[in-house]
């Protein structure tokens, strides 16, 4: 005896990378700036452009003004809410530029970045979940500048 009743077909479910995507777009297609989007969020506009690219976990009230702001499906403003796979480039060494040219900072300046933390703090190390970090740009008649600036609690190394 054949069945007469179809089934609904099986829709993909959204991923968390789908989302980034889709606020992506949607910024884009708004023309709005991170910093607008945070003043309306409540938190800086490197924290929240870090939480609506998947790095960071938004709670409730926060995910559903991000999903009014872009017009999330529900499913979306969900996914907002758990707790990420934190690190999002897709290689070892970064290809893209910008980023890459972080990481020759870090190849190049690594060692001085360590050895003067020791020796002003000790053994241990810069929290990046202790953290915050701010973005400006900085007039210059050379040529603007871009001013990075990261603070993050000490952490020492124990003994047990």
């Amino acid at each position: 005896m054949k069945s007469h009743s179809k089934a609904a077909p099986l829709m993909k479910p959204m991923k968390r990378e789908d989302v980034t995507d889709l606020i992506v777009f949607r910024k884009m297609k708004m023309g709005l700036k991170w910093s607008a989007v945070a003043k309306k969020v409540g938190e800086s506009k490197e924290w929240v452009t870090a939480a609506c690219l998947g790095q960071m976990t938004l709670t409730k009230k926060q995910a559903e003004t991000v999903g009014r702001i872009f017009d999330l499906p529900e499913e979306a403003v969900m996914l907002l809410q758990v707790v990420p796979y934190k690190g999002s480039l897709p290689s070892a060494v970064p290809t893209d530029p910008l980023i890459y040219r972080w990481y020759e900072i870090v190849n190049v300046y690594g060692t001085t970045i360590k050895e003067l933390i020791h020796e002003e703090f000790g053994d241990g190390i810069m929290s990046a979940i202790d953290f915050s970090m701010d973005i400006q740009r900085q007039p210059d008649p050379k040529g603007d500048r871009v001013h990075v600036e990261l603070s993050g609690k000490f952490l020492p190394y124990k003994t047990y």
